[in-house]
């Protein structure tokens, strides 16, 4: 190669260095416009995936009718061998599903740090129950959405999250007696106009995915959009960002989100029937008979009532408790 091939080989390479290019006299562009959005919390679906309907219809039963609790409760420390209970003491600990951002339900306290609230209370009692000690329980927070599949994978004792008996659900897993009694409303915003579900055609409700809530907007007459998120915290969320018109689910979870945001009210006539029970394995019976001893006993010593006023009460009278009903 001779020298001037050398030349213009070398200019070659330093032009194609950065910075070696020559000089661009074109104008700047102008910026792109910044797109402006409203974060949303995650896993949030808009529209709710329509859930497949069961291969079958479920067989008719009472969903509040549970097993009858023993005719005398074993004594706290002494289980009987080969049951349910007596694992749980053995392992130290009741392990339990609940709810960690259900204000007065099960909720971490924003200055002690502590998980507390109605349904978190309700498992002391149980736990109570087993150890005579109410702290020998170890709470796993889930969405709406694991309740079941928890239980089923048996990665929890029990779950205590306003899940609602249902006879569909009753194949799945068993219930307690019931222990809590709501009904479906709607959350909105003040001055939104809306005060029924004969007001939501074509406007977006929230509930959580994995509900009975989100089946009943999607199957109402008015023909709503459901929306699903994790829990109804980021229903909350959703409404005050106005990406969402309404949040439905049952009326003391509403109650405890219009309590965070005097921005909001309940609204409208109940649309269902919410019993909640303590939802656990169908291969234990004996710790659904155990747990429906404990609910029985609270609700006659006068605990249920004081839980009730301690959390709920402030949005209004206290009621009796749920009154129990058995199928043996």
């Amino acid at each position: 190669m001779n020298a001037r091939r050398l030349m213009i080989v070398g200019t070659a390479a330093l032009l194609l260095l950065p910075g070696c290019s020559a000089p661009d006299n074109r104008p700047p562009s102008e910026p792109a416009p910044a797109a402006a959005s409203v974060p949303r919390p995650l896993n949030v679906k808009d529209p709710a995936d329509v859930p497949s309907p069961p291969a079958s219809p479920p067989p008719e039963c009472d969903p509040r009718a549970s097993l009858r609790p023993p005719a005398t409760m074993p004594t706290p420390g002494r289980m009987p061998e080969g049951t349910a209970m007596a694992a749980i003491e053995k392992r130290g600990r009741l392990v339990v599903g609940i709810d960690q951002n259900a204000y007065l339900m099960g909720f971490r306290d924003p200055i002690s740090g502590e998980l507390t609230g109605f349904e978190v209370d309700l498992a002391r009692e149980i736990a109570r129950a087993i150890f005579d000690d109410p702290n020998a329980v170890q709470f796993r927070a889930i969405t709406t959405a694991d309740r079941i599949p928890v239980i089923q994978r048996r990665e929890v004792d029990m779950v205590i999250r306003t899940v609602t008996a249902t006879c569909e659900r009753m194949q799945l897993v068993a219930f307690s007696s019931e222990y809590l009694t709501s009904y479906q409303r709607l959350l909105v915003n003040r001055g939104s106009g809306i005060k029924s579900f004969d007001d939501l055609a074509g406007r977006k409700v929230c509930a959580t995915r994995g509900s009975t809530s989100i089946v009943k907007i999607q199957s109402a007459a008015s023909r709503p959009i459901a929306v699903s998120t994790d829990s109804t915290l980021d229903c909350l969320v959703l409404l005050q960002q106005g990406q969402i018109d309404a949040v439905s689910t049952i009326d003391v979870l509403l109650l405890a989100l219009a309590a965070q945001d005097p921005g909001t009210e309940v609204v409208g006539e109940p649309i269902t029937d919410e019993p909640s029970g303590v939802a656990m394995s169908l291969d234990t019976p004996e710790l659904v008979r155990f747990v429906n001893g404990v609910l029985a006993r609270i609700r006659a010593d006068g605990t249920w009532t004081s839980l009730y006023r301690r959390w709920l009460g402030r949005f209004g009278d206290v009621p009796p408790p749920p009154a129990a009903r058995y199928r043996d």
